[in-house]
């Protein structure tokens, strides 16, 4: 295994615990509604940009060669940022979490689509295995002993879910190739900033109604959680990822968050270890293991 292959999933592998521990610590800004949803959004954009714009100013300094890559760079803020969290918030907003999070298990077979169709990447059978195997430990970890909502009264929501999962499959696929000619810094700093733009009309407003005073320590601290690790070390980790390994590699770390989540539940003695969380442990770092282990390349055809 190659250094920055090794890199590439660590760097992955950090994401996932991020999110994980996610679930935990920003549990009290969504549950009790200390920031509405799309003022969180635009805090979360805004923060992320001015960091990226920063970074870049002191350590890369690097510039965009053509009028075609800053036409890519729009349309990944736009999904990569903009769409991809406002669908995900709104639709949280109007459906069951439970549901939520199913339906985010799509994301590693919409890139695996996307990436063969946009980027040639080939569907092997260790691919398809992986994601089979991988997906269905994350609905038995997340489904398993609950019960499911999916309604016509919570149709509206799982479908801007969905669009949520679409938005962010279509932006790893489109951003890969970026990856190949700029630095990871230089790349999500443009997709931040054009993101911002287009959630700003949106977030201000809310933004605006929000009283930071009435902020108890530990919201102020989940908050600051969200911003520096969720949003800004998540995207740069993935998209430094990138670089190295493809689209459908890095979509299916998705599946270690779930476990990664319940596993620091069990750590904090809020969830109990059972049977069917050693077997979705097993089917997630199996199908983790088929996608994301390195394709030989192909043997030369003899002449």
């Amino acid at each position: 295994m190659s250094s920055s292959f090794l890199k590439a999933h660590l760097a992955l592998g950090a994401v996932a615990l991020i999110y994980g521990a996610n679930y935990i610590i920003a549990k009290d800004v969504m549950d009790k509604g200390y920031l509405m949803p799309l003022a969180f959004i635009f805090l979360r954009v805004s923060t992320a940009t001015v960091l990226f714009w920063f970074f870049h100013g002191v350590y890369v300094r690097e510039r965009i060669k053509n009028r075609a890559d800053w036409i890519r760079l729009a349309v990944c803020g736009l999904f990569g940022v903009a769409l991809n969290q406002m669908f995900f918030f709104s639709g949280l907003k109007l459906t069951w979490p439970i549901n939520a999070s199913l339906i985010m298990t799509t994301t590693p077979v919409l890139v695996l689509i996307a990436s063969a169709i946009l980027l040639r990447e080939r569907i092997t059978p260790a691919k398809l295995l992986g994601i089979a195997m991988g997906g269905a430990g994350a609905i038995l970890l997340i489904a398993f002993g609950r019960t499911l909502h999916f309604g016509v009264d919570s149709i509206l929501g799982d479908f801007f879910v969905f669009c949520n999962a679409s938005c962010y499959g279509i932006y790893l696929v489109l951003v890969k190739p970026l990856m190949k000619r700029y630095s990871a810094v230089t790349v999500v700093k443009w997709t931040f900033t054009f993101g911002l733009f287009a959630v700003a009309p949106f977030g201000i407003p809310q933004l605006g109604a929000s009283d930071f005073s009435a902020f108890p320590l530990s919201v102020l601290l989940s908050v600051g959680y969200v911003l520096i690790f969720t949003t800004f070390f998540a995207y740069l980790f993935n998209a430094y990822a990138l670089r190295v390994v493809n689209p459908s590699v890095v979509s299916i770390y998705i599946y270690l968050q779930p476990l990664l989540a319940a596993t620091f539940s069990l750590l904090l003695g809020l969830e109990q270890l059972t049977p069917n969380k050693w077997l979705a442990a097993i089917l997630i770092f199996t199908g983790v293991f088929l996608v994301s282990r390195p394709q030989p390349a192909p043997k030369p055809s003899a002449d």
